[in-house]
């Protein structure tokens, strides 16, 4: 449980740290559109071949692709739900007014909206790795390592969007400190409660937050990215698809 908790905080940390990029410095808009893509190769790859593939091999295939279909639908659902209510953006650097995270002023509750989003981002990536310490007691480096590497172009581009929409650093960081501790929790669930049920159960979960992490890389993370390195786009998310892949199989 402990192991569970302290690997969710470290892959969780790295939102903090994409925030601090994102908020202190003036970043490139195309460098934060190559982290973004490079982010949703790696994970395109985890889902691929630690969770889909991991349930797959544990319960077969209608668990695994019920479970996929599910988490992606809730995450639908959530999505819409909070798009609604301002959060629709929260994950653009805000280059695009267009495309802008509103303001407080602009669009009433969007703050809390913009964190319930982030929550609905993380928890999914969080989860799975609480779960992975079930399969012999060992954590899954690569699935640590794909929510790490991908929560840091998330943590940037979401908090520079955050600044130009006029949220205080308070604000900022007070969000993804909180969505960095939900995550510790995320991960201890993962591994106390999922780990009571059968592993039927468990490999149907694990295709939820499968599911739901696709549905979030599909609509946050590959848009921004393609705004602004839509010519190379493919060859960098493949790139961080090949790395994430390579270490599965280190």
């Amino acid at each position: 449980m402990v192991q569970a908790g302290l690997w969710g905080l470290v892959a969780g940390s790295a939102l903090l740290l994409g925030a601090a990029l994102g908020y202190g410095l003036r970043v490139p808009q195309k460098v934060i559109a190559i982290v973004m893509a490079f982010g949703a190769g790696v994970l395109l790859s985890a889902v691929s071949f630690e969770l889909v593939g991991e349930a797959y091999e544990q319960a077969g295939l209608a668990p695994a692709a019920v479970g996929t279909l599910v988490g992606a639908l809730a995450y639908t659902g959530g999505n819409v739900w909070l798009a609604r209510r301002g959060a629709r953006h929260r994950k653009r650097s805000g280059r695009d007014q267009a495309e802008a995270q509103p303001s407080e002023t602009e669009q009433g509750g969007s703050g809390t909206a913009l964190a319930l989003g982030a929550l609905l981002d993380g928890v999914p990536e969080s989860a799975v790795i609480g779960v992975s310490l079930l399969d012999g007691g060992a954590v899954s480096l690569v699935t640590v390592a794909a929510v790490f590497i991908s929560n840091v172009p998330e943590g940037l581009s979401s908090s520079a969007g955050m600044k130009k929409a006029g949220r205080t650093k308070g604000y900022v960081f007070g969000v993804w400190a909180a969505i960095a501790a939900a995550g510790t929790v995320s991960a201890v669930l993962g591994y106390t409660v999922v780990g009571s049920f059968s592993p039927t159960v468990i490999a149907a979960v694990t295709a939820v937050a499968a599911g739901a992490i696709l549905a979030m890389i599909a609509d946050t993370m590959i848009p921004e990215a393609f705004d602004d390195a839509h010519l190379a786009i493919g060859l960098i998310t493949v790139s961080g698809f090949l790395v994430s892949f390579a270490l599965s199989h280190a």
